[in-house]
């Protein structure tokens, strides 16, 4: 037996067949799936903290979960040994030791996710499940003007659902860009941390704003109320990727 280790791990996946990231009773979770590869490579029990609780269906370009573990197994043999154990849409891309006190989602600085939206009159095949396929025209030009009205510090009860209860429903918005290429709009949204389903709750908003449904004067009014019931709906989760996550270390 060697010491204890604390391993980060750098992945990606498909959210689609998942009940999201965390372990829950009744459905399969990315974490549980993670978690038993990992054991079984190990040798022991193995309990996963990852960066984020993506929902049901949402997807991650990039994903950080840490494990604790006794076993020896160096870091570049252990994304290979994992991924022989795990199905083809969850891929573990790195392995690194990290400090003791290094934990996925609390060293995390802060999160970008991407939102994608498939905006044409004829569906794509290639995006079901993976961009919300949305038929009428929008204008990216209205969209942006709205969106960043959201980028800095403010209270965002207005745009999350209500879920876990939280300390605070402030957050810092770094930035937030929407930009199309042909038929696909990408919605970029960095913060120090989301609230449950904020951004698809802040794209559904920008969408309704290009439909005309809200003004450009109506946001800080919505966002002072806190009343979700205001702004606009929230967005499907297949348009959702955690896409980017910052620490102090380099586990990425």
């Amino acid at each position: 037996m060697s010491g204890m280790r604390n391993i980060a791990l750098s992945l990606m996946y498909v959210g689609t067949a998942y009940h999201g990231w965390q372990i829950q009773k009744n459905g399969v979770t990315v974490e549980s799936t993670l978690e038993k590869a990992l054991s079984s490579v190990v040798g022991h029990p193995v309990k996963c903290v990852g960066a984020g609780r993506t929902d049901a269906g949402v997807h991650a370009l990039k994903y950080v979960a840490n494990f604790h573990t006794t076993s020896s197994i160096p870091c570049d043999r252990l994304p290979l040994a994992v991924n022989t154990r795990l199905p083809d849409d969850i891929v573990v891309t790195r392995a690194t030791e990290v400090s003791e006190d290094f934990n996925a989602i609390g060293s995390c600085l802060k999160k970008e996710y991407t939102y994608r939206i498939y905006n044409s009159r004829i569906r794509n095949a290639f995006f079901v499940d993976r961009a919300w396929f949305y038929p009428k025209r929008l204008d990216e030009a209205i969209m942006q003007s709205y969106a960043q009205q959201m980028v800095g510090t403010h209270d965002f009860a207005a745009l999350r659902s209500v879920g876990t209860e939280t300390k605070t429903t402030v957050r810092t918005v770094y930035y937030f860009n929407i930009t199309r290429q042909g038929d696909l709009i990408e919605c970029k949204v960095c913060a120090n941390g989301f609230l449950y389903n904020m951004v698809r709750a802040m794209v559904g908003t920008c969408v309704y704003a290009s439909e005309g449904k809200l003004s450009p004067d109506d946001l800080p009014g919505i966002m002072e109320a806190r009343n979700r019931t205001a702004a606009g709906p929230t967005a499907p989760p297949g348009g959702l990727y955690m896409s980017e996550l910052w620490y102090e270390e380099d586990v990425l």
